[in-house]
């Protein structure tokens, strides 16, 4: 079955010709996706009864199924989805996470870009299991919409970050078409001021997106202020190094406008000491930039801890002593496992059929 959610408008226009009708029917079709929040087909009621009842034969408007959904104290919600395609098991389905969070009037969402993850961070969940395969523009934009169905109907969404599941710039052509749906006024009129792409920093992609569409925010995860801490916990950086990241990012800057953010989670006592502060203030010091720094959400199963408040307030001090633009990013959604790939490493996978 052909899928409702992908971007290309030809298939959908094609098929509503090939059955006589007008074209108006595909923006009506369009607008109860992004905008009306329909469940199903049945739900398009200014449609023709014989028309939904052809589209529910032949497209599919939802491809995933939400296995969890948690809700958090502080107004977090995770949905654990199970998609078609490979999985890390054989015959299992491919899982993934997506999260929305309320602060204020902002509703931002958090979504995935990959079933799994390549980059090997040693204290995230996502890349445990490696990386088994791209997601879809479609699935993309899945996600998208089953968070903006949590929202009562005078609530939207405001905010995108491609933070999720997965290295973005490692599926840049469907990350790019999925944010193009999100930013469309037909789709969800998210400004791209308002959508940022989440990256450990792969040059020859970042050179790419420079070149195709410098529109969004870019956040780039540091994780460490020198090349030898930096290969310990982003593996990837064996291959790439610190100086061609930073340049790549700098270029982005310069081409797009947009304020760089720079990620850093802090892990006790392996990037959170003093030396590792003052490097930062040395690499960032004269950038135009916001340092996102994020005390380590524990996971299950990995020996990373939380820095005690007396570390974080010390690391916190020479920053803003070397003129660093800071941010502390609060936690929330922690007794969710609303860190990425948490919620999935959680939850039992469901057997192949036919397996004991």
């Amino acid at each position: 079955m052909h899928s409702l959610l992908d971007p290309n408008p030809a298939p959908l226009k094609s098929w509503l010709a090939e059955k006589g009708y007008p074209a108006y029917r595909a923006a009506q079709i369009r607008k109860w996706v992004f905008e009306r929040r329909a469940k199903d087909f049945g739900e398009m009621n200014d449609l023709p009864k014989k028309l939904r009842e052809e589209l529910a034969a032949d497209w599919q408007l939802w491809t995933a199924q939400v296995v969890k959904h948690q809700q958090s104290a502080d107004g977090t919600e995770k949905l654990l989805l199970e998609l078609p395609g490979a999985g890390s098991l054989p015959g299992v389905p491919g899982r993934i996470e997506c999260v929305l969070l309320r602060d204020g009037d902002r509703r931002s969402i958090c979504i995935s870009s990959q079933v799994g993850c390549a980059m090997g961070c040693v204290f995230c969940a996502s890349g445990l299991d490696g990386v088994d395969r791209n997601l879809t523009a479609a699935e993309i934009i899945e996600q998208m919409l089953l968070l903006q169905r949590l929202l009562p109907a005078e609530e939207r969404l405001s905010h995108i970050v491609v933070m999720g599941m997965g290295e973005p710039l490692a599926n840049l052509d469907n990350v790019l078409l999925a944010l193009d749906e999100a930013s469309a006024d037909d789709g969800l009129g998210i400004s791209h001021r308002r959508i940022t792409i989440s990256t450990v920093g792969l040059p020859k992609q970042l050179h790419q997106l420079c070149e195709r569409n410098a529109r969004y925010h870019l956040a780039v995860s540091l994780h460490a202020p020198n090349d030898e801490l930096r290969n310990q916990i982003v593996p990837v950086n064996k291959n790439i190094g610190l100086d061609e990241v930073i340049a790549a990012a700098d270029r982005y800057f310069e081409v797009s406008g947009r304020r760089l953010t720079f990620e850093y989670v802090l892990l006790a006592g392996i990037n959170d000491q003093p030396q590792h502060a003052k490097q930062l203030v040395a690499l960032l010091a004269k950038r135009t930039a916001l340092l996102n720094v994020i005390p380590y959400n524990p996971v299950a199963g990995l020996p990373y801890q939380t820095p005690s408040a007396s570390a974080v307030n010390r690391f916190r001090d020479i920053l803003l002593e070397g003129g660093i633009n800071i941010k502390f990013r609060q936690r929330k959604g922690a007794e969710i496992d609303a860190a990425c790939g948490q919620l999935r490493r959680s939850t039992p996978a469901l057997l192949p059929i036919g397996s004991k």
